[in-house]
């Protein structure tokens, strides 16, 4: 799946571990992903996310996408900054799932938590 995410693949956002309903992402915060208040865009860190959310989902082999997300910031990103987002399986029920992400800055803070509702195709 990753091999074919021009998306991700376009931010750097890299794989660096998977397991059964697990992943984690990491991606550099660069110039370009600044917004007007000298910030990194949520937008990104959603991506960001939302990327760690689709390989763990994915990792039992059906394909399974998105029902839905919510993001809570908690603390803003800046260039230069290496976010780590890990994802972790909370529940599967039918061809359903709920899944948490936590974004932090390579120190160990914070930056964001993102909720992910998944569902299988058929």
């Amino acid at each position: 799946m990753m091999e074919a995410d021009a998306a991700s693949a376009a931010l750097g956002i890299e794989l660096t571990e998977l397991g059964p309903g697990r992943a984690v992402c990491r991606m550099a915060v660069t110039d370009k992903m600044i917004n007007g208040h000298g910030l990194c865009h949520g937008g990104y860190v959603f991506l960001l996310a939302d990327t760690a959310f689709a390989c763990a989902c994915n990792s039992h082999g059906p394909v399974t996408v998105a029902a839905g997300a919510e993001i809570v910031f908690v603390a803003p990103a800046h260039t230069g900054d290496m976010l780590v987002a890990e994802a972790a399986e909370r529940t599967r029920y039918g061809r359903s799932g709920v899944y948490d992400i936590t974004v932090r800055r390579s120190g160990g803070d914070v930056v964001a938590e993102f909720r992910g509702r998944s569902r299988e195709l058929r």
